[in-house]
């Protein structure tokens, strides 16, 4: 497998992400910020974070086929959220839960979580972007 993904002794052992990834291939990806657009660009899921999470998450997995990949080559995640405060949690575990039910995984790869105060246009709630290794 090109990606090995931990939690190490000594860190705090997270449920819904690993602390590290070990990345062992020889093709690196990088994708673009994914946000809640269908593939005419229209917005999925206005106003509901959980929809957007869902949306990018299965816009990655599509980008990922497309570089001959999958969720399990994901190294890195990185979230930015607009107006994040705790209380979304739950929502973007429930985007990410029906989306790794559609696609079929466990998307657990080391993550960042960011908020934000805004994004490209204001219908846009969620944008997540991934680092993927491949053989």
């Amino acid at each position: 497998m090109t990606i090995t993904l931990v939690n190490p002794g000594g860190l705090p052992e997270i449920d819904v992400y690993r602390q590290v990834s070990i990345a062992s291939g020889s093709k690196l990806v990088f994708i673009a910020g994914q946000v809640a657009w269908d593939t005419e660009g229209a917005v999925i899921g206005e106003g509901d974070l959980a929809a957007q999470v869902e949306q990018c998450y299965l816009n990655i997995g599509t980008a990922l086929a497309a570089a001959g990949g999958s969720f399990d080559d994901v190294a890195k995640l990185t979230v930015y959220v607009v107006d994040w405060t705790p209380d979304k949690m739950p929502l973007l575990l429930e985007g990410i839960s029906r989306a790794a039910a559609k696609l079929g995984v466990t998307p657990v790869p080391p993550a960042t979580l960011l908020g934000v105060a805004a994004l490209d246009i204001p219908d846009h709630l969620v944008e997540i972007e991934a680092t993927a290794v491949l053989d």
